[in-house]
């Protein structure tokens, strides 16, 4: 049975997560506890050297990195697939997943470490209000990136826009945006895998710990690129 090496409070981790549930992949999940530093243990490493979740390992195979967790499940599992078959839709489902993972992703570390007055976090929300323009212009008149049916893209970019609604940015003068992620919540997938409000308060003082002992550069730099 294919082992998932996760944990809850991981974005990355509950892309894969939401992908194997929809798709009804059977699978043994298996918890890595980040909070303990479980992943820097010899174990694990031998798994993944860089430390992170998630990681599958199916049929003797060990994949990492989120993406090519979800493009290998697509592959291998064909019943119901997650990438349409229409090259238009395609190339949205593929532009959804690219900017969520290469713009938005990092944008959610100032939403956590910074203080209203912060002019990172002012620069990372004008970033992030771009963002979600492009993504209801992807979406148009179509319930998902993909046309009517989820799609990876969904999966990967719904994750985070979820998340930062969590983290109090206000989503509501996206109106699409707003209503494709009302969509997203009323599956029973996203239900079950979405953090509540005392893993979200617990997932902000972790990031925060970590902002504090390795510094602002990485996120600064981030930020600047917008």
């Amino acid at each position: 049975m294919l082992e998932f090496y996760y944990h809850p409070l991981s974005p990355l981790s509950r892309r894969v997560w939401i992908a194997l549930l929809e798709k009804k992949i059977p699978f043994k999940s298996i918890l890595v506890n980040i909070q303990d530093g479980e992943q820097f243990k010899p174990d694990f490493l031998a798994l993944n050297p860089f430390h992170h979740v998630p990681v599958i390992v199916d049929d003797g195979l060990r994949v990492i990195e989120s993406l090519a967790i979800l493009d290998y499940l697509e592959s291998k599992y064909r019943d119901r697939p997650l990438l349409p078959q229409d090259a238009s839709q395609l190339a949205k489902v593929r532009m959804a997943q690219m900017v969520s993972n290469n713009e938005l992703s990092s944008l959610v570390i100032p939403l956590m470490s910074e203080t209203e007055d912060s002019p990172l976090l002012g620069k990372a929300k004008r970033k992030i209000n771009r963002i979600l323009h492009f993504f209801a212009e992807l979406l148009a008149d179509n319930a998902y990136f993909g046309g009517e049916n989820l799609s990876l893209g969904d999966i990967v970019a719904g994750n985070a826009v979820v998340l930062i609604s969590k983290l109090d940015f206000n989503i509501s003068q996206f109106e699409k945006i707003e209503q494709w992620c009302d969509l997203l919540m009323e599956r029973e997938v996203w239900q079950t895998t979405q953090p509540n409000d005392e893993q979200i308060a617990i997932f902000k003082q972790t990031v925060q710990k970590l902002v504090k002992l390795k510094g602002q550069n990485q996120i600064i730099d981030k930020v600047k690129q917008s």
